[in-house]
């Protein structure tokens, strides 16, 4: 991480209590206490033949926005859980990496609607009687929108650490969690927060089809802006669909500047390299923090002695030696494996049940006529998908590597970006919809579109990363030797943002086959365009609750998706892995 020169020895100022710290625990009992408000309408009754009606009254808003928020951020913790579980295990263990690559690969191919499908009748079942139930499947759906790029990009960061400081966390002999707090998580902070940004723009993207189900003839809405939304687009209400555009607006620009620009700030200090620049990123939020003396109480005061009574415990039961420590170890070892063999198991078994399950239901029911019309619907949407990504890596690289470059445009163009990376495409339906309409444009190419709208995104997040990543040293050799204009971008740019690419494209064209969905099936009011894809058969059979089809569909855009990884982007990842570390 970053290096400093030792300082002369100077009387540190005593810092003790002010307005600052009151004004935080203000703030944090606040935040409190709205989690509790809005959780609370999570438990109420429910019953699935008597939804409650979505008002589109605007005096709704505030309260919809709160729950919306509520589950995105729910739904962003666990995708955070899983991010740093199941991206860890497949950058340190070969045999999980061969189980864990192709099942992110598979799951990420799997709409937004297919885990609705599947879950929402499941979770129901868990909590009988109870809003919960439908909750857990909405959370769940937006769980399923964020988490892959959040756990690829993690995983690609950790596989290219440098190699010295690799070694050095070695010869310090620093344990498993020592090296995950102080140079795996540290390094990959910069491509973790940008794609968490991203990831949790994806939420936003699919909160319309999480929160107003309508699945296996069931319509469920719940009370949040994606429902307030829908229920808006359903109806044709124009002033309704400004109002939620414009509190969409008001959380994200709250959300870049009460979370997202304060990590910016705070994880400049992670970027790899000796000589800092000049222009670092700030927030007038982390600015203010940093005045904070509450937090460095608790650690003086609480964390510290509990972590050094917990040392002091520790050693004088090594010094017992009740049991050897070797025989610890290995007792140990074996019943991580005990119970890794019967999750293992468990997962694998669950994994028949649901094959046999699915193959049941599709025998006798979809003839190969059937399958190979969705093969020709699955390659034309395959077309949409590559058009996009190869326009948005050509669009957006340049202007990502430009926006990085500036950090003063960086600090206005995030809050932009993010809000277009944010913005639901069905809200763009009445201006695309009448514009397709009017200028008798096909909506065969307009779905490419409207794709592009909900996915292009990831490219551009990545690629300004994979820039602000680039040690500043580095750029300062570059200008040494004079490098300007394409030697540039040959010797040092595009070698350094290559591997958040490969990231980026990989997530662009996952979320493309799931956005295709919503694209190729535009709806507003009374008038519906329908292009020939996939996705739109898919919108159209989840709303019959034609099982069968739905199941085949949804596994024929897994097929497509699963050999395209595998020809393509897995061997993009190998090459990323083997030709560009900062070493």
């Amino acid at each position: 991480m970053k290096s400093t020169a030792t300082q002369l020895g100077a009387a540190q100022i005593k810092r003790t209590f002010s307005w600052v710290d009151v004004i935080v625990l203000l703030g944090v009992f606040g935040l409190l206490w709205t989690i509790l408000h809005f959780g609370r309408g999570m438990v109420i009754q429910f019953d699935e033949n008597q939804s409650p009606a979505i008002s589109t009254d605007i005096r709704s808003i505030p309260y919809y926005a709160g729950r919306t928020v509520l589950r995105m951020w729910l739904a962003f913790v666990f995708s955070l859980l899983f991010t740093f579980s199941v991206g860890y295990a497949a950058a340190k263990s070969r045999a999980a990496r061969a189980v864990i690559l192709p099942a992110l690969d598979i799951l990420q191919s799997v709409p937004v609607l297919g885990f609705l499908s599947i879950t929402v009748t499941g979770f129901m079942a868990l909590f009988p009687g109870s809003l919960l139930g439908v909750e857990c499947a909405s959370i769940f759906a937006i769980f399923t929108g964020q988490v892959w790029n959040m756990a690829f990009g993690f995983y690609h960061s950790l596989v290219t650490i440098p190699k010295d400081l690799q070694e050095a966390a070695t010869n310090f002999r620093l344990s498993l969690w020592q090296r995950f707090g102080t140079l795996e998580v540290p390094s990959s902070m910069h491509s973790l927060i940008w794609n968490s940004m991203m990831s949790f723009g994806g939420g936003w993207f699919f909160v319309a089809q999480s929160e107003a189900i309508t699945v296996l003839n069931k319509n469920i809405k719940l009370p949040g802006l994606g429902s307030f939304m829908a229920t808006a687009v359903e109806n044709g209400d124009n002033t309704a669909a400004v109002w939620a555009i414009v509190a969409m607006l008001v959380v994200i620009i709250a959300s870049d500047q009460l979370i997202w620009r304060p990590l910016l700030a705070w994880a400049d200090k992670f970027k790899i390299e000796l000589v800092e620049s000049g222009d670092a990123p700030k927030s007038w939020l982390y600015t203010f923090l940093r005045r904070v003396y509450i937090f460095e109480w608790i650690d003086e005061k609480i964390s510290g002695p509990l972590s050094d009574a917990s040392i002091r415990l520790k050693k004088a039961l090594a010094r017992l030696e009740i049991i050897p420590a070797h025989s610890r170890g290995a007792a140990g070892r074996w019943v991580s494996r005990l119970l890794f063999g019967m999750l293992a198991l468990w997962v694998v078994y669950q994994m028949i049940v649901g094959v046999m399950a699915a193959a049941h239901a599709v025998y006798d029911h979809v003839s190969w006529h059937q399958f190979l019309r969705l093969c020709f619907l699955g390659l034309l949407t395959m077309g949409r998908v590559a058009t996009m990504t190869i326009l948005a890596t050509l669009v957006w690289t340049p202007i990502g590597v430009w926006i990085a470059s500036k950090p003063n445009v960086a600090r206005f163009a995030q809050p932009f970006a993010q809000i277009a990376a944010s913005f639901p495409v069905n809200m763009t339906f009445p201006f695309v919809v009448g514009f397709l309409v009017a200028a008798h444009i096909s909506i065969n190419w307009g779905s490419i579109v409207l794709i592009a709208m909900g996915t292009q995104w990831y490219i551009l997040f990545n690629v300004i990363a994979g820039a602000m990543a680039i040690p500043n040293d580095l750029k300062e050799a570059a200008t040494t030797y004079g490098l300007h204009g394409w030697s540039l971008w040959r010797t040092l740019i595009l070698p350094a943002i290559f591997p958040f690419w490969v990231t980026g494209a990989c997530t662009a064209a996952g979320g493309a086959w799931n956005a295709s969905i919503v694209a190729e099936l535009a709806t507003w009011g009374h008038t519906t365009l329908k292009a020939e894809g996939l996705g739109a058969y898919i919108a159209e059979v989840t709303q019959k609750g034609d099982t069968p089809m739905i199941i085949c569909s949804i596994a024929v855009m897994c097929i497509f998706v699963v050999i395209t990884n595998k020809l393509l982007w897995r061997r993009l990842y190998e090459h990323a892995e083997k030709r560009f570390h900062l070493d």
